[in-house]
């Protein structure tokens, strides 16, 4: 178990990446070494460029680790009371939620201006590190887009060793390699070319939200707005948009500081700090007027891929790394969202208090392990298809 500054570090996704980026270095000097020597101007110059690269995606990488995105202290308050009423409240937190901040249940802690958590960082990216996870992202594309030519060619002369000695100029570099060489090149070059389609994809993301001025989170929210006022002439106007250069400036620059205290930001005429953060309570408190009871009749083990509940159930899961939860019969669930074969919502706890808020239980699960609860005209609740659950416990 790791404690202090490796706990972070001492996960899966970082450890994960520190041995991606390992390796495919390693490979590539080598390979480099052989197919254009350092003995050469265009070899030193390629070596150059390449560590270059590989150090910068190291520093970024560790910065927007442990740099952070920031974070709501505890119990927080704005300056004015009076501004609380505009504000959402976080009872894990036990304070109010800054504008563009959101919770991260698996941070434990509000993260202002949170984009998404990000696996391979084990950590948020949010106002404080956006700047070093943009970078990151762009060296570990550049560099890898390097290492694939680097050790595709290098892996082409491997293999043709024999054609370059007999037929090539005798200056030629014969690059050799050896079984295990060929195997760990043939790796490598296949990490570096999918970290140039995944990384470069998730790069391209980004820049897209850096230059509109909106989070992974804002976009979803600025979705349900437009589809809140959908046949109508009103149009929700998003504060933070001001223009892509002053967008870009926001986030991007030399030194990496975040702008502001991420906090307070500026807006866009006729908005003001709170325009999406009512937008967000009006969203939510539609969200609770849907909210269905359900009731469990059968026991949901959790299990992202529950295939005692059938193929079509495992095949349908929902794309999220939203938890699963484990439910026995008789629970009841307020669920507020539907898939066909899935149902979100969270378990009725009846002992749990507001300072127990860490300890609700939410999450995803079968839709065929519960039925919808409906009150009949004498307010007594009932479950629907009720009578037919009983008929099929009879047969």
């Amino acid at each position: 178990m790791c404690f202090g500054p490796f706990s972070r570090i001492c996960h899966w996704g970082p450890l994960t990446a520190l041995g991606i980026i390992k390796l495919v270095t390693a490979m590539t000097i080598h390979c480099s070494n052989l197919w254009w020597p350092k003995d050469t101007f265009g070899g030193k110059l390629n070596v150059m460029v390449f560590i270059s690269f590989s150090g910068l995606t190291l520093y970024n990488f560790l910065s927007s680790m442990y740099q952070g995105p920031g974070y709501v202290p505890f119990e927080w308050k704005p300056m004015k009371l009076e501004h609380c009423d505009y504000l959402q409240f976080c009872k894990v937190c036990n304070g109010f939620k800054a504008p563009r901040s959101h919770h991260c249940r698996k941070c434990g802690r509000c993260v202002l201006k949170m984009d998404h958590h990000c696996p391979w960082i084990n950590n948020c990216v949010g106002w404080g590190n956006h700047a070093h996870f943009t970078y990151f992202l762009l060296f570990a594309t550049l560099g890898c887009s390097q290492s694939s030519v680097v050790l595709g060619c290098s892996l082409y002369r491997a293999i043709h060793r024999a054609h370059h000695v007999y037929y090539s100029a005798a200056k030629e570099p014969v690059v050799h390699l050896g079984l295990y060489g060929l195997i760990m090149c043939v790796i490598a070059l296949g990490f570096a070319i999918g970290v140039v389609a995944a990384v470069g994809m998730l790069l391209y993301f980004q820049m897209r939200s850096i230059l509109k001025n909106r989070t992974g989170i804002e976009d979803w929210i600025i979705e349900k707005a437009a589809f809140r006022r959908r046949g109508t002439n009103e149009k929700f106007v998003f504060p933070y948009d001001l223009g892509m250069r002053k967008n870009f400036c926001q986030v991007i620059n030399f030194s990496c500081h975040p702008i502001g205290n991420g906090k307070c930001w500026p807006v866009v005429e006729g908005c003001d700090q709170f325009s999406l953060t009512l937008e967000q309570i009006e969203q939510k408190n539609e969200k609770r007027l849907k909210t269905r009871v359900y009731s469990i009749i059968r026991q949901a083990s959790g299990a992202w891929f529950p295939i005692t509940h059938g193929i079509r159930v495992c095949l349908s899961y929902p794309f999220t790394d939203e938890p699963r939860i484990k439910l026995n019969i008789g629970d009841t669930v307020m669920v507020t969202r539907w898939r066909r074969h899935w149902l979100f919502g969270e378990k009725v706890q009846n002992d749990l208090s507001g300072e127990d808020a860490s300890q609700r239980k939410r999450g995803w699960f079968p839709r065929r392990c519960a039925v919808e609860v409906i009150e009949n005209d004498e307010n007594m609740s009932v479950s629907k298809y009720q009578n037919c659950s009983s008929e099929k416990k009879i047969k």
